[in-house]
C-alpha cells in the first residue's frame, strides 16, 4: 500500500510503499476513502508525542470501508462504511466499563500508538468496541472530520460545556475543532465569540453563525505586552476584550488551539462561574500556562478538559448531521492527494494552525 511516512522527528515526510496490515485478532483493517490532515498529526511529527515510535505513519481522522476484520470480532464482516474516533478504546478496563472509552486506561490512537491513516489501509483495534457505522447520507469526504475535529467540538459544546440557547461561547482558534465548534455553539442556540489571527478563518466563523470577531494581532498585536512576550498581560488584555464584547464575560470558553496565551486569555474571558474547556493539545514542550487561578478560585471558574468522543456517543452527533443542523461538510475547504500531505503539514507552525481555513481532507 502508499502510505507517508516519516523516519525521524520533524524529518522528511516520504511518499512509500508499505505492506498492507494483517487484522489484529479483535480488529479491523479500513480501506481508506479520506482522513483529515490535523494540528495534532503535526504534533505528532514534531516529536510532541512520547507514544510514536520511529518509523511512523501519521493520520487519525478518517472514513472508509471494513476490508479485513480479525477472528475474535463479532459485530462486523466486511463492506460496512465506517469511521471511528481518534481514542480507542479497550473495552475492558474501569473507564470503558463506565462508557469512558475516551480516557480509556490503555487506549489506542492510530497514527500515535500505532500506524495512522495517511495510507491506503489502516488498522483500528477493538473493532467491536471501537468502529462507528456511517449512515449512506454522510460521504466519505465529510465523515473524515469526525473522528476528531467535528466530535470532539461536538463533545466539548454539548457535553463537556453543556451550552445552553442564549449563552455566550467564545472559541479561541477558529481551525478544524474551533470551527466546528462555532457551527455547534450556534445550531445549539448559543452565541458564539470567535477569536483568530487569520482574517480569513474569522470570517469563515461568521459564515458559520459566530455574531463577534476579534483578531488579537489586530487588536492586540502591538500592545507593549505582546512586543514584550508578556504573556500572562496580553492574555489578560484580551480576555478583558472578550468580556467587554459580551456584556460581562462568556459562559463557556474553548480552547480549540492549545497555546499558552490562548489558554489563558480563555479563561479571562469568563463570566461569573462560567466554564473552560480546554481542546488543544499542550504538551509540555510548550511550557505552562499562565491560568489566572485568583480568578479561577474569586469566580467560581470551572476548568474541564475534553479528549475525543467515545464510539456509543456518536448516534446523536450522527443524528444531527443526517438531519441537516450540523454541517461538516462546510468546514472542507481543501481536498488533496498523499502526495501533499506533507505540504500541508508543513504551513503549520508553532503558534498558528494551517494557513487556510477549514479542514484539508487527503484521499488515497
Amino acid at each position: 500500500m502508499r502510505a507517508v511516512q516519516f523516519q525521524t522527528y520533524a524529518g522528511p515526510l516520504d511518499l512509500v510503499d508499505l505492506a498492507e496490515p494483517p487484522a489484529p485478532d479483535d480488529g479491523a483493517v479500513v480501506r481508506v476513502e479520506a482522513t483529515g490532515i490535523c494540528r495534532s498529526d503535526w504534533h505528532g511529527w514534531r516529536g510532541h508525542d512520547p507514544d510514536i515510535t520511529l518509523p511512523h505513519v501519521p493520520g487519525h481522522e478518517f472514513a472508509g470501508v471494513v476490508h479485513a476484520v480479525g477472528r475474535a470480532v463479532r459485530l462486523w464482516r466486511g463492506g460496512e462504511r465506517i469511521t471511528a474516533p481518534f481514542v480507542c478504546g479497550c473495552g475492558t478496563c474501569g473507564s470503558c466499563a463506565r462508557g469512558d472509552q475516551q480516557v480509556c486506561e490503555r487506549q489506542t490512537q492510530p497514527g500515535f500508538t500505532h500506524d495512522g491513516s495517511f495510507a491506503e489501509y489502516v488498522v483500528v483495534r477493538h473493532a467491536d468496541v471501537n468502529l462507528v457505522r456511517l449512515p449512506d447520507t454522510v460521504d466519505a469526504i465529510s465523515a473524515a472530520a469526525l473522528g476528531c475535529r467535528f466530535a470532539t467540538a461536538f463533545r466539548a459544546v454539548v457535553q463537556q460545556g453543556r451550552a445552553a440557547p442564549g449563552q455566550w461561547v467564545a472559541v479561541y482558534g477558529c481551525g478544524g475543532v474551533g470551527l466546528s465548534a462555532v457551527m455547534i455553539a450556534t445550531a445549539s442556540g448559543a452565541r458564539a465569540v470567535a477569536v483568530d489571527v487569520s482574517p480569513d478563518a474569522l470570517a469563515l466563523a461568521v459564515e458559520l453563525g459566530a455574531e463577534v470577531t476579534i483578531n488579537p494581532s489586530v487588536v492586540a498585536g502591538s500592545t507593549d505586552e505582546a512586543e514584550s512576550g508578556d504573556i500572562a498581560a496580553g492574555a489578560a488584555r484580551l480576555g478583558a476584550m472578550v468580556r467587554e464584547a459580551t456584556g460581562g464575560g462568556v459562559s463557556l470558553s474553548i480552547d480549540a488551539l492549545g497555546s499558552l496565551s490562548t489558554c489563558a486569555a480563555a479563561v479571562h474571558s469568563l463570566a461569573r462561574r462560567g466554564r473552560h474547556v480546554q481542546v488543544g493539545l499542550l504538551p509540555p514542550v510548550l511550557g505552562i500556562p499562565p491560568i489566572p487561578m485568583e480568578r479561577v478560585i474569586g469566580a467560581e471558574l470551572e476548568l474541564v478538559g475534553s479528549h475525543g468522543m467515545a464510539a456509543h456517543a456518536y448516534p446523536q452527533l450522527l443524528a444531527a448531521v443526517e438531519a441537516g443542523a450540523l454541517r461538516p461538510d462546510r468546514l472542507v475547504t481543501r481536498r488533496v492527494g498523499l502526495d501533499a500531505i506533507a505540504l500541508v503539514l508543513a504551513e503549520m507552525g508553532d503558534d498558528a494552525g494551517p494557513s487556510q481555513p477549514g479542514i484539508t481532507v487527503a484521499t488515497p
